[in-house]
């Protein structure tokens, strides 16, 4: 990494959605640009910077939310309209800051995406995507999942414009005027896209599980170019610009991430993105934009947080003399910005005082009306496919004093190393109706606005896990979030699965309508769009993050198939559909079709995964044994070598067996639930040989498991 940044703060709006900060063309060649912002309090506020503060052009009154912000203008001419979308209306206004159009789109959910091209406005909804021209109705989609981001190509070699759609089932959607041309798999669900250049068919995606990549679009088909994996699990990408802060002549990328990572791709000599600089800021970084802002002829590449901080990370070297003693001198101009913020600091205070005692006056009389402070909060619970467990992140515009954790399903909670809140567990009795299973506590430390948790869930067990959110405001108040936790909640949504496994299928008929269905399908599985799909049936599959088994569900209306090379999956859905069906008093017709080389088949993928877990445990127990030899002994010379590995290597060993509480624990019960399934299905009753089995788990062997399947 040899690119050297410095951060500048420039200014806080209010509370800022993602991709709503954009840089105004420059007026000269090394002229510094104007910056425009839009925040949730639907202010649109345009700056510029003069000796290092911030001078506003322009700022509009509240209003809606505003959810994304674009640049436009006529073809050929300097992209500096700025367009602004709130609810279901688009606003146009001009770099002075005129309102020139009021655009109402008649959707009747709000616009949550946007693309400017000239006279040509894209928006999209949830799921429908519109295209106007000079604000007249051209075309429209209904895509199949939810649409995150749009963007559009028009280039000499493509004969129209090519809008592209980044939709929640992990596929870009190209389509042709009202038809979907083709889609793309792309590795992760994506949450951006950004034309890799301005005149170019190539475009850049980012993920929701922080994967980057590049396509080449063409009229007929695409191609990856390269991609970035996640192998540090920072966060997902909310915001991609692409400019050259390195300066060789080559377009770099910028990326900001939800855990607030900023981070700047440059290309090496073979055209590979290579990390040449990171920063990490305190918060989700919305938006990102390069260019020139602080200072002439310094580039910087500038970011938007969700609390609203505007902030740069320039090429201009910080202003610090070294004099004797290596001290750092401060020049005049930064010695009086420090006397005026403490002067300020000062007002501020004494205006705090103010309130808080105008405050104590008036809830002490009669009339006064007690008012809940309002704070809001970007939260995210999501499945990571690489630990099989979800993660939990909140975002409060303010700093959080406390949240609790409440389970009336059986969770674990794992180990986050960002997450520095200290925790305590209070007893639950899981006995009682409505029990609980988890009540746990984050005392956070002072200033934390973003705390991750992340938590695994055991399939078939299915409930609510609720988050009590409360911030360091007064008078206190609570804001409680709630995240479903599904029958099968550890299975995530693929494009294809292996038809040559072992299969075994459940199907389904009865007087039901395909809503109805699609509604069961939505309950029992994550990834599935709420909206009932378009057409006469429908197919999705799935594979199971933790085991690596796979499920497809085929089902339209009055029938369903569901196919799994896992017993406890297809017994998992015939419980929960049953029931489902039961509550709407719906009879239901139901088949099975059992493999018993599935069972086999499901044990072999267990078994690497609970040999590795047993050696773990096993090298964890001898730890303590060999430390007080090597004490005894004055060094471990004498061991064998394994042994002096595991020495070498526990510090590691016991951080891993940490992060994996109840693992053992969670495989048993697999094979557990696999025994009692298999024998469910051929109406028996095997919960009396359940002690065997786990005095065979205890002494494990697969060829004597798989005897043990077999003979009972």
């Amino acid at each position: 990494m040899d690119l050297r940044l410095n951060r500048v703060d420039y200014i806080q709006v209010g509370v800022t959605a993602q991709k709503t900060m954009r840089l105004l063309p420059p007026l000269g060649k090394k002229a510094t640009q104007k910056v425009a912002i839009a925040d949730h309090d639907g202010i649109l506020t345009c700056f510029g910077i003069k000796k290092g503060e911030a001078v506003p052009v322009f700022k509009t009154l509240p209003g809606q939310k505003i959810a994304r912000m674009d640049l436009g203008g006529a073809a050929g001419t300097p992209q500096e309209k700025i367009f602004v979308c709130s609810g279901s209306q688009v606003r146009g206004f001009t770099k002075k800051g005129k309102q020139f159009l009021t655009f109402e789109a008649n959707l009747t959910e709000s616009i949550n995406a946007m693309h400017v091209s000239g006279a040509d406005l894209f928006v999209c909804a949830s799921y429908i995507y519109n295209h106007y021209c000079d604000c007249k109705d051209q075309d429209y989609y209904l895509s199949g999942d939810k649409i995150n981001d749009i963007t559009c190509l028009s280039t000499e070699n493509l004969t129209h414009l090519v809008p592209v759609l980044a939709c929640q089932d992990r596929v870009l959607r190209v389509l042709q005027r009202s038809e979907l041309a083709y889609d793309i798999e792309v590795p992760g669900p994506p949450s951006v896209l950004e034309l890799y250049k301005e005149q170019g068919e190539e475009i850049l995606f980012g993920t929701t599980d922080g994967k980057i990549g590049l396509v080449e679009i063409g009229e007929l088909s695409a191609a990856t170019k390269w991609e970035i994996d996640n192998d540090k699990k920072k966060g997902g990408i909310l915001c991609i610009d692409n400019y050259d802060i390195i300066g060789d002549g080559v377009n770099d990328i910028l990326v900001g991430r939800d855990d607030g990572t900023v981070e700047v791709y440059g290309f090496d000599s073979s055209n590979e993105p290579t990390l040449r600089f990171e920063h990490v800021l305190s918060e989700s970084v919305t938006s990102i934009q390069g260019g020139c802002v602080g200072k002439e002829s310094y580039d910087e590449v500038l970011t938007a947080t969700y609390t609203g901080w505007v902030t740069g990370l320039t090429t201009e070297p910080q202003k610090a003399e070294a004099g004797p003693g290596d001290e750092v001198r401060m020049s005049k101009e930064t010695q009086s910005k420090v006397e005026a913020l403490r002067a300020e600091l000062e007002q501020l205070q004494v205006k705090v005082l103010q309130g808080r005692e105008q405050y104590q006056q008036t809830s002490q009389s009669s009339t006064a009306v007690s008012a809940v402070p309002v704070f809001s909060i970007n939260d995210k619970f999501t499945l990571c496919q690489d630990d099989a467990s979800y993660s939990l992140t909140l975002e409060v515009q303010t700093a959080i004093d406390n949240l609790l954790l409440q389970s009336d399903v059986p969770i674990d909670l794992l180990d986050v190393d960002k997450n520095s809140a200290v925790v305590s567990f209070s007893e639950c009795d899981s006995e009682q109706p409505n029990g609980n299973f988890l009540l746990a506590t984050y005392r956070c430390q002072a200033n934390t606005t973003r705390i991750e948790l992340k938590v695994r869930s055991i399939e078939g067990q299915y409930g609510t896990l609720q988050a009590y959110i409360t911030p360091r405001l007064q008078p206190k108040t609570c804001q409680v979030r709630q995240y479903q936790i599904k029958p099968l909640s550890l299975h995530q949504r693929t494009h294809s699965i292996d038809q040559e496994r072992p299969m075994n299928r459940l199907s389904l008929v009865g007087q039901f309508s395909f809503a109805e269905i699609h509604s069961w399908v939505v309950f029992c599985l994550p990834e599935v769009p709420e909206k009932t799909p378009a057409g006469e049936s429908i197919t999705f599959y799935f594979h199971n993050t933790f085991l690596g088994t796979q499920l497809e569900a085929t089902y339209c209306k009055g029938e369903g198939h569901f196919k799994s090379d896992n017993i406890s999956t297809i017994s998992i859905l015939s419980d929960v559909l049953s029931k489902e069906a039961t509550k709407k008093k719906i009879n239901l017709n139901i088949s099975y079709e059992i493999s018993d080389d599935s069972v086999s088949h499901t044990l072999n993928m267990i078994h690497p995964k609970l040999e590795y877990q047993l050696l773990l445990a096993r090298k964890v127990q001898l730890i303590d044994a060999l430390k007080e030899l090597q004490v005894h002994e004055g060094n471990a010379d004498f061991l064998i070598p394994e042994y002096r590995n595991i020495l070498d290597e526990s510090a590691n060993l016991l951080e891993e067996y940490k992060k994996q509480p109840a693992h053992l624990e969670r495989l048993y019960g697999m094979i557990t639930d696999l025994f009692i399934d298999k024998f469910k299905f051929k109406g028996q009753n095997v919960k009396t040989k359940v002690s065997s089995l786990l005095e065979i788990l205890d002494n494990y062997d697969l060829n004597s498991l798989l005897d043990f399947f077999n003979e009972a």
